[in-house]
């Protein structure tokens, strides 16, 4: 899931993270959800009755063979070219469907965080990230570390299938998790070690002291193929005691 411009990172992954799992993305999904129906995205809709002007729909193109040609929102739009049936580049920019801005969460623990643990389908469990602190003693930030905990439905990652189209699961196929020094893409590594099989449905995000600070809850209606139609996402900031309340809707190619 954080999007069809991958989840992006400018610090090197660890290599003990590198060394958490060998099986490929396409194993891992297989193996948590069996047969599942193949459905691609057509397009996923977001609407915020607080902040209407934020209201967007972020569509999905196909070429004649499947295989995904474009993601836009109206405004930026992605590219996908390929070279004998295999992704080669993406061209301009979205980035509208990476999880932070799905979720609408205030952190950026996917872009920058390292996995701690993984649930026992693989879906990434507990993730650390750095943040930045007002520490009225040193009258200045300081740098906390964060985690962010996550829980999932039992259906599968709406996404997968549509990032199958765009060569994306190909791609993070070949993302070799091991010790082996052989040079890797660390944006491409990050993006196969956050890789969740199932729907996301709950962050939790605690300070360094365990403490909750923010949450987000997203509560999906799914179809006879246990794909999401619709989901209500609700944020909640303890520290300003506030709460946000977005939708969204997916629909499907036929």
């Amino acid at each position: 899931m954080k999007n069809f411009k991958l989840p992006i990172v400018c610090a090197i992954v660890s290599l003990l993270n590198v060394a958490c799992s060998e099986e490929s993305v396409t194993d891992e999904f297989e193996n948590a959800n069996g047969n599942v129906e193949e459905k691609l995205i057509r397009s996923v809709s977001y609407i915020s009755p607080e902040k209407p002007e934020d209201n967007t729909t972020i569509g999905f193109s196909y070429n004649n063979d499947g295989s995904l040609n474009t993601v836009s929102n109206g405004i930026d739009t992605s590219i996908f070219l390929y070279e004998d049936s295999e992704l080669k580049t993406i061209t301009g920019s979205n980035d509208n469907l990476n999880t932070e801005e799905l979720y609408q969460s205030p952190y950026d623990a996917f872009d920058i965080g390292q996995v701690v643990s993984y649930d026992d389908k693989g879906n990434p469990e507990v993730i650390e990230f750095f943040e930045e602190e007002w520490d009225d003693d040193f009258g200045d930030y300081i740098t906390k570390v964060y985690t962010a905990n996550l829980e999932y439905d039992t259906a599968p990652n709406p996404f997968y299938y549509t990032m199958k189209a765009g060569g994306l699961i190909d791609m993070l196929d070949n993302v070799q998790l091991n010790f082996s020094m052989a040079p890797q893409s660390p944006e491409i590594v990050q993006a196969r070690l956050l890789y969740p099989v199932n729907n996301l449905s709950q962050i939790v995000y605690k300070n360094e002291e365990g403490e909750m600070v923010y949450s987000i809850n997203a509560n999906f209606d799914y179809d006879e193929d246990n794909y999401p139609t619709s989901a209500v996402i609700t944020a909640v900031s303890v520290m300003d005691s506030d709460q946000g309340v977005v939708s969204l809707t997916f629909t499907y190619m036929e």
